[in-house]
């Protein structure tokens, strides 16, 4: 199936299932997903027209559709937001417009409703076709022929979100949101590069202050954004300042970007990284999430700490942070640092930016990395499919795993990214330098990975 930006939402609208009883469904029968598909076949599909198969198949279709609305996970179980909407279930209204904000902030809904009032505003009809460029043209995307879009509409028309066809109802919209449709324009309104800009200095995830050309080499770095030296504060950085979003402070005299200190606002807090940290929360345990919130130097502190559970969360944490800062997509952990006594943690992150790629990135808290180690992740890799594989110590990396490390780039298609605690300790002072550690890896692997073609002779 091809990769969406949008969830997967086949047999999942409320045309064909109500939302009260499919969560109902999961409290009774989350951990055993063959149970839960098959109650839901009993309900909805049994009195098709169709084969036992394709109805096995449509009740399939819906459990992977509430997998990816993020109500269950693969085993069927109910999620952190799908206990939250279960407690709601005797309140319909509540129900939907808790649904509803979720659709909203983390599954680019908001995005769709930007779109909707566009290609509106434009004199046009709403479609699939409509939208999909619309969508396409702000990097989000879902696959040719798919009904993503109708789907979320259907739940956002649900909640009042939507009024008659395609008629976004604003002031029902900025009850379920929390907050005005304005400030969603706003972004919108925000050029590439300043849009790219904000981002980037959303992902760093504190206060500040940080140089303002940092953040714009963080920016092209991680979105390949190209900024123009001489015009970044006429361009980007004084209407990213007008509109609210930063505050900036000279520190010398003129007003070059790098005599520039820039700060997030609340405004940016909000509306960029209390999506982001919300969303990261939804997949990972409930332990984990007041971590996420607090700054890197803190966590480089916890792992210090004589309970191991302490040190095995931190270490979780520390993987995130870094691989937030270039905006990877976290997937999975699948060795959580307190199974190890918190020496090493093991998690999977991917990016479809340009092209699809997996990292599969090992932290380990120990003083040294081993052959082994880099030897361990590199045997994994055929299992997870990864392309590139990230090795993060807070300690030393030994000659003999970068030797490995090596041996591996010059003879197969994967990278291996070293990262030793000197470089983590550089991040904590500067996280922008993040750049700098990505690059010097990149250009290690072009050297060993170089081409060497002859002519025929």
């Amino acid at each position: 199936m091809p990769r969406s930006d949008l969830p997967f939402g086949s047999e999942f609208s409320p045309q064909q299932v109500e939302l009260p009883a499919l969560l109902q469904m999961g409290s009774r029968h989350g951990g055993n997903w063959q149970a839960f598909e098959a109650a839901i076949r009993a309900q909805y599909f049994e009195g098709h027209d169709t084969t036992d198969r394709n109805k096995a198949k449509l009740a399939n279709n819906t459990r992977l559709s509430m997998i990816a609305y993020g109500l269950i996970d693969r085993d069927a179980r109910l999620t952190e937001l799908g206990q939250d909407l279960d407690a709601a279930r005797q309140d319909d209204a509540m129900l939907h417009a808790l649904f509803a904000r979720h659709i909203l902030l983390n599954l680019h809904g908001m995005t769709l409703i930007q779109c909707v009032r566009d290609i509106q505003a434009a004199g046009e009809r709403v479609t699939l076709i409509r939208l999909r460029e619309w969508l396409d043209a702000r990097g989000v995307h879902f696959p040719r022929g798919g009904r993503h879009p109708s789907t979320m509409h259907l739940w956002l028309r649900m909640a009042g979100v939507f009024g008659s066809g395609w008629t976004v109802d604003e002031a029902r919209l900025a009850q379920v949101v929390g907050t005005t449709a304005d400030a969603f324009d706003a972004l919108a309104s925000l050029t590439k590069e300043q849009a790219y800009y904000l981002r980037a200095l959303a992902n760093v995830g504190d206060g500040g202050p940080h140089a303002a050309n940092e953040i714009e080499a963080l920016a092209s770095a991680t979105y390949g954004a190209k900024f123009n030296e001489k015009s970044l504060p006429k361009d980007v950085l004084y209407p990213l300042c007008d509109a609210g979003y930063i505050t900036l402070e000279r520190t010398t005299g003129g007003r070059g970007a790098k005599s520039a200190l820039v700060r997030p606002t609340d405004k940016v807090r909000a509306e960029l990284v209390e999506p982001l940290l919300r969303q990261i929360e939804a997949q990972v345990n409930a332990d984990l999430r007041p971590y996420l919130r607090q700054p890197l130097a803190e966590i480089l502190t916890r792992l210090d700490s004589s309970d191991r559970h302490v040190k095995g969360l931190a270490l979780e944490a520390l993987a995130l942070k870094l691989m937030r800062l270039l905006d990877m997509d976290y997937v999975a952990t699948r060795l959580r640092g307190a199974q190890t006594g918190g020496a090493e943690v093991d998690l999977v992150f991917e990016s479809s930016r340009l092209v699809f790629s997996r990292w599969q990135v090992q932290c380990k808290n120990t003083a040294r990395v081993s052959l082994d180690d880099v030897a361990k992740e590199v045997g994994l890799k055929h299992l997870l499919k990864s392309n590139v594989i990230v090795i993060v110590s807070t300690g030393k990396i030994g000659d003999e795993a970068r030797r490995y490390g090596n041996t591996v780039m010059r003879e197969s298609n994967l990278c291996v990214v070293m990262v030793d605690g000197d470089d983590v300790l550089s991040v904590r002072d500067r996280p922008a330098s993040i750049v700098d550690i990505f690059c010097r890896e990149a250009r290690r692997a072009m050297t060993l990975k170089a081409l060497r073609l002859e002519d025929d002779k």
